[in-house]
């Protein structure tokens, strides 16, 4: 599931920054539930969500984004 795999992404990066779900969720705007649903891959990232967690982790998308050949 292509929405698992940005889950992921998305927490491992919030952590190896140190941000709680708290701190990114406020930071984006966003409710904690909404964030915890995007990393668990119950729901999709829009593109917009994408682009603040990438400049507020201060990463770009293209390292955000799951490698292709990513497995479950």
């Amino acid at each position: 599931m292509e929405a698992d795999k940005w889950g992921r992404r998305i927490r491992a990066f919030r952590k190896l920054k140190g941000y709680t779900q708290e701190g990114l969720a406020k930071d984006l705007g966003v409710s904690v539930s909404l964030l915890g649903e995007i990393e668990r891959g119950n729901r999709q990232p829009s593109e917009e969500l994408l682009l603040g967690v990438a400049k507020i982790l201060g990463i770009t998308v293209e390292e955000l984004t799951p490698p292709q050949d990513m497995q479950d």
